[in-house]
Protein backbone atom coordinates (compact mmCIF):
# COMPACT_ATOMS: atom_id res chain seq x y z
CA UNK A 1 0.00 0.00 0.00
CA UNK A 2 1.21 3.55 -1.04
CA UNK A 3 1.75 5.65 1.68
CA UNK A 4 -1.26 8.42 2.12
CA UNK A 5 1.00 11.31 0.68
CA UNK A 6 1.54 9.51 -2.04
CA UNK A 7 -2.03 9.37 -2.97
CA UNK A 8 -3.03 12.49 -2.23
CA UNK A 9 -0.73 13.53 -4.53
CA UNK A 10 -1.66 11.56 -7.09
CA UNK A 11 -5.48 12.92 -7.02
CA UNK A 12 -4.09 16.46 -7.64
CA UNK A 13 -4.11 15.37 -11.29
CA UNK A 14 -7.36 13.83 -11.89
CA UNK A 15 -9.57 15.43 -14.18
CA UNK A 16 -12.82 15.92 -12.33
CA UNK A 17 -15.75 14.18 -14.16
CA UNK A 18 -18.90 16.12 -15.44
CA UNK A 19 -21.21 15.64 -13.18
CA UNK A 20 -24.71 14.40 -14.36
CA UNK A 21 -27.34 17.17 -12.97
CA UNK A 22 -24.94 19.94 -14.50
CA UNK A 23 -26.65 23.02 -16.59
CA UNK A 24 -25.18 23.55 -20.06
CA UNK A 25 -23.45 26.20 -20.57
CA UNK A 26 -22.62 26.41 -24.42
CA UNK A 27 -21.99 30.12 -24.48
CA UNK A 28 -18.89 29.35 -21.97
CA UNK A 29 -17.85 25.87 -23.99
CA UNK A 30 -18.24 27.82 -26.85
CA UNK A 31 -15.55 30.61 -25.38
CA UNK A 32 -13.12 27.60 -24.69
CA UNK A 33 -12.95 26.08 -27.47
CA UNK A 34 -11.95 29.96 -28.73
CA UNK A 35 -9.00 29.78 -26.08
CA UNK A 36 -7.88 26.58 -28.40
CA UNK A 37 -6.50 29.45 -30.68
CA UNK A 38 -4.85 31.86 -28.58
CA UNK A 39 -1.81 31.03 -26.16
CA UNK A 40 -3.55 31.60 -23.07
CA UNK A 41 -6.93 31.20 -21.64
CA UNK A 42 -7.80 32.67 -18.27
CA UNK A 43 -11.07 31.57 -16.32
CA UNK A 44 -11.43 34.65 -13.15
CA UNK A 45 -14.35 33.97 -10.91
CA UNK A 46 -14.91 33.71 -7.12
CA UNK A 47 -15.08 30.16 -4.92
CA UNK A 48 -17.78 28.51 -5.77
CA UNK A 49 -18.54 29.66 -9.06
CA UNK A 50 -18.34 26.74 -11.41
CA UNK A 51 -14.94 27.04 -12.80
CA UNK A 52 -14.33 23.18 -12.25
CA UNK A 53 -17.68 22.10 -13.17
CA UNK A 54 -17.37 24.45 -16.14
CA UNK A 55 -13.83 22.73 -16.78
CA UNK A 56 -14.93 19.45 -16.07
CA UNK A 57 -17.46 19.57 -18.95
CA UNK A 58 -15.96 21.27 -21.39
CA UNK A 59 -12.78 18.54 -21.00
CA UNK A 60 -15.21 15.81 -21.44
CA UNK A 61 -16.66 16.95 -25.13
CA UNK A 62 -14.01 18.39 -26.52
CA UNK A 63 -11.53 16.13 -25.55
CA UNK A 64 -8.68 18.76 -25.49
CA UNK A 65 -4.91 17.88 -24.60
CA UNK A 66 -4.91 18.68 -21.04
CA UNK A 67 -2.60 18.44 -18.51
CA UNK A 68 -4.74 18.91 -14.83
CA UNK A 69 -3.35 19.71 -11.41
CA UNK A 70 -4.95 20.92 -8.19
CA UNK A 71 -3.54 23.11 -6.15
CA UNK A 72 -3.97 23.69 -2.45
CA UNK A 73 -2.39 25.49 0.27
CA UNK A 74 0.82 23.09 0.91
CA UNK A 75 1.50 24.09 -2.75
CA UNK A 76 2.95 27.27 -1.93
CA UNK A 77 6.29 26.40 -2.47
CA UNK A 78 8.23 26.91 -5.12
CA UNK A 79 9.61 23.47 -5.32
CA UNK A 80 6.91 21.53 -4.63
CA UNK A 81 4.93 23.86 -7.37
CA UNK A 82 6.69 23.22 -10.08
CA UNK A 83 7.12 19.63 -9.44
CA UNK A 84 3.26 19.27 -9.64
CA UNK A 85 3.49 21.44 -12.99
CA UNK A 86 5.96 18.86 -14.19
CA UNK A 87 4.14 15.76 -13.11
CA UNK A 88 1.25 16.85 -14.63
CA UNK A 89 2.80 17.20 -18.25
CA UNK A 90 4.79 13.83 -17.62
CA UNK A 91 0.74 12.44 -17.69
CA UNK A 92 0.76 13.59 -21.17
CA UNK A 93 4.32 12.65 -22.57
CA UNK A 94 6.66 11.04 -20.30
CA UNK A 95 9.97 12.28 -19.52
CA UNK A 96 9.07 15.47 -19.96
CA UNK A 97 10.77 18.01 -17.71
CA UNK A 98 13.14 15.02 -16.04
CA UNK A 99 16.83 17.57 -16.13
CA UNK A 100 14.44 20.22 -14.70
CA UNK A 101 13.07 17.79 -11.89
CA UNK A 102 16.72 16.72 -11.54
CA UNK A 103 17.79 20.36 -11.11
CA UNK A 104 14.69 21.45 -8.69
CA UNK A 105 15.62 18.30 -6.34
CA UNK A 106 19.36 18.68 -6.34
CA UNK A 107 21.19 19.80 -3.16
CA UNK A 108 22.91 22.97 -2.62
Amino acid sequence: MQPVSTLLLTTKFHIPSARSNLVPRPRLIERLNEGLTRPLTLIAAPAGFGKTTLLGEWIAQSQPWVAWMSLDESDNDATRSWTCLITALQRLETGLGENALAMLHARG
